[in-house]
């Protein structure tokens, strides 16, 4: 008999549904998702992508607000949801929404398996106070397992004192055959996407906000460091949106010779052009959870420069085989990376093949096998 897992979410985000697609079809789960909201408009600028979705869901009527640097969201209905969908497990995308305390008590009262799917890292600098640092230890204790995508998520865990055994590794993970089979077909007719997309001959690739903790200005600085003769030769993109832009289109003007792009937000079904037309993917994050970016790219076949506390950098990028680590904040060592791959066309080559291999393990298949795995594994509660 199947067992019913309900999955509660913020948002209907475009790289979970190949893995919820996939998880709906796994032997014993009957999967059922309640998402907070449809999106963020605040942060993203993502197409929700409905007509793709193949499970049952439902979208709680919300409120939404952003609270200086909080997020607040409101919903209707949570207890009403959970109970028309009668779960025998329930995973929570996090604990950061008064809808993902109302599942926990939910579950607690109805004696169901409750999972928290956790992403944070200890490198992440989103730091609570010690009210917040409190409530956050509440819910840890009150989860009975625990779903992460990596390492970082994992060591995050066991320094809590979540048991080893009660901490399922569900990788993270996007469509890799999308973007791998879009990037080549944009290889396949390269001048005529260069001139359609305006993209230099040669770049290094950033996807993402455009704000200051995603190091977008260590970035900056760092192309800026290259000697003049490479800055003529190839160029930087920052695909992606945020209010950081204007002064960073300010700074990129001052770097002559050079030639910054700012395409803004690029959406789902040109990213991979962008990915297979360039060199190098930088991710100079200071502070990440994971960075499917990275993921993107590497199914596209680039070689990728991580900040150290990214916190896919510890599965994803192997320093010196697919890519570079780099202390976040290090300009001077973000500039050798990018001056060592760019000069190496041979080693770009290579990276970018191991990293096309590693990533065919972190598809929508192994995550959703991965949720799987936990739910069936542990037992209802007393």
């Amino acid at each position: 008999m199947n067992r019913r897992l309900v999955i509660l979410t913020e948002i209907i985000a475009p790289y979970r549904i190949p893995v919820f697609n996939s998880l709906a079809q796994q032997p014993g789960i009957d999967l059922h998702v309640i998402f907070l909201a449809e999106n963020d408009p605040t942060l993203r600028q993502w197409h929700t992508y409905k007509d793709e979705i193949r499970f049952s869901f439902q979208v709680l009527q919300s409120w939404r607000r952003r609270l200086g640097n909080y997020n607040a969201l409101l919903n209707w209905g949570v207890s009403a949801a959970l109970r028309r969908a009668s779960p025998a497990a329930i995973l929570c995308g996090g604990y950061n929404y008064i809808a993902s305390w109302q599942s926990m008590w939910w579950a607690r009262r109805n004696h169901v398996p409750f999972f928290l799917w956790a992403e944070s890292t200890a490198d992440d600098l989103r730091r609570s106070n010690p009210l917040l640092e409190s409530l956050k230890n509440n819910f840890l204790r009150s989860s009975n397992a625990f779903v992460v995508p990596g390492k970082s998520s994992f060591a995050y865990l066991r320094g809590y004192g979540a048991p080893e055994e009660m901490i399922y590794t569900a990788p993270n993970a996007v469509d890799i055959e999308f973007f791998g089979q879009e990037a080549e077909k944009a290889r396949d007719d390269a001048a005529t996407l260069r001139r359609t997309l305006h993209l230099p001959a040669r770049y290094f690739l950033f996807v993402g906000r455009l704000v200051p903790e995603k190091g977008v200005f260590d970035l900056l600085d760092a192309y800026g460091a290259l000697a003049p003769e490479l800055r003529a030769e190839i160029g930087l993109v920052f695909a992606g949106d945020g209010i950081a832009r204007p002064e960073l289109e300010k700074h990129a003007g001052a770097i002559v010779p050079g030639a910054v792009h700012f395409p803004g937000f690029v959406h789902r079904e040109q990213l991979p052009g962008y990915y297979g037309l360039a060199e190098v993917l930088v991710f100079p994050t200071h502070s990440d959870p994971w960075g499917l970016v990275v993921n993107e790219a590497m199914a596209c076949g680039l070689p990728v420069i991580s900040s150290s506390v990214a916190g896919c950098a510890a599965d994803l990028v192997e320093d010196d085989w697919n890519g570079r680590v780099v202390r976040a904040g290090d300009i001077s060592q973000f500039a050798h990376a990018m001056n060592e791959l760019t000069c190496d066309a041979a080693l770009r080559s290579l990276m970018g093949r191991r990293g096309r291999e590693r990533i065919l393990r972190y598809s929508p298949e192994a995550c959703a096998g991965g949720i799987a795995k936990a739910i069936l594994s542990c037992e209802v509660p007393s």
